[in-house]
C-alpha cells in the first residue's frame, strides 16, 4: 500500500478544500471490507467538513477503499449529542510526522448537512 510520509496531515491539500472545516477530536469508527470480511478500525477525527474527514489512527485501510462511518459528538456548544454516520471512500493515506499511526482522508459520497447546524467552523 502506497504511503506518503507528512509532518503535517493536511499538507498541500488545504488549499483544496471545498467546504467549511471543523477542528474537532471525536472518536470514529470506520468498518470496511478487507480480504473477505468486514474489519473494524477506531479513529479520532482530526477535521470534519460535510464532504469529508480527516482522521488520525494506528493503522489504516487501503486507499479507495469504500468504508461507512459513525462519529458520536458531544460538547458543551453542541445543543444536544449528534450521532453523524456515513459512507465514504479513503482517498489519501499518509504516515505522520512521527512515524506513529496514519493520517486517512475520508470524502463522504453524501454531504454531512447535519454537521452545520450543531458546530462552529474554523478557517
Amino acid at each position: 500500500m502506497p504511503v506518503h510520509k507528512r509532518q503535517d496531515f493536511a499538507g498541500p491539500y488545504q488549499r483544496e478544500r471545498r467546504y467549511r472545516r471543523f477542528d474537532l477530536e471525536f472518536p470514529v469508527r470506520l468498518r470496511f471490507p478487507f480480504s473477505g470480511t468486514v474489519h473494524e478500525l477506531d479513529t479520532i477525527s482530526r477535521n470534519v467538513s460535510i464532504g469529508g474527514l480527516l482522521l488520525s489512527a494506528n493503522d489504516s485501510p487501503p486507499p479507495h477503499t469504500r468504508v461507512s462511518l459513525t462519529m458520536d459528538v458531544q460538547g458543551p456548544r453542541l445543543r444536544r449529542p449528534v450521532r453523524l454516520l456515513g459512507e465514504g471512500e479513503v482517498v489519501r493515506v499518509e504516515r505522520s510526522g512521527s512515524g506513529n499511526g496514519f493520517g486517512i482522508a475520508i470524502e463522504c459520497k453524501r454531504p454531512i448537512t447535519e454537521i452545520e447546524n450543531h458546530l462552529p467552523a474554523i478557517r
